[in-house]
């Protein structure tokens, strides 16, 4: 069941909106009417999909599509009518906003939603992606750094220093994390290991 914000005036195609959302999996979507509101709810929740329905009482609505790909992880569509829509497409498409002209088919506002939701996947499956690589690359900053604490303080070679840290860590059934930190550790607190 994913989450999805809705930025629309009109009552019509709020309720438009809203039927086809439901049929696609966003049973409860959250609707306001103003680019003000969609930014405050933005920074209060996480959205898998975003559509905005342009114009907006206070603004067109293609400035929260930027604002949106920039500070979350949703798909954004924005919906304007054709002319709107053909002055805008070349920026928008290069920001990551999916840009559907009005009036649209049910099919196209269908796979519009699909590939949006598409979208927020993979970006989410990404910024996972790079969490672990970037928990791997810590790890790996600390070993070094122990490693380099056992080479200078005890003369070890950088192979022994490494045999070192997981030879303890297996005998003490700790992570290499936890044995790295502990030889940082203690050569901060008393200089010696």
């Amino acid at each position: 069941m994913g989450r999805a914000l809705i930025v629309s005036a009109g009552a019509n195609s709020n309720e438009y909106l809203s039927t086809r959302l439901a049929e696609m999996g966003y049973p409860h979507p959250l609707m306001v009417p103003s680019g003000t509101e969609a930014r405050r709810r933005i920074l209060e929740t996480d959205f898998e999909l975003i559509i905005v329905n342009a114009p907006l009482p206070d603004e067109f609505g293609h400035e929260l599509c930027a604002c949106a790909v920039e500070k979350t992880s949703a798909g954004v569509l924005l919906l304007a009518k054709a002319a709107a829509a053909e002055q805008l497409a070349e920026g928008l498409s290069r920001q990551g906003v999916l840009l559907l002209s009005k009036p649209f088919t049910n099919q196209l506002f269908l796979q519009a939603v699909q590939m949006a939701a598409a979208g927020n996947h993979r970006l989410l499956h990404l910024q996972e992606e790079n969490h672990r690589l970037q928990e791997k690359l810590a790890l790996l900053r600390l070993v070094s750094q122990a490693k380099c604490c056992l080479i200078e303080h005890q003369g070890m070679t950088e192979a022994e220093a490494h045999h070192a840290i997981e030879r303890q860590a297996m005998d003490s059934r700790r992570s290499l994390a936890e044995v790295a930190q502990e030889i940082l550790n203690a050569w901060e607190e008393d200089g010696a290991y």
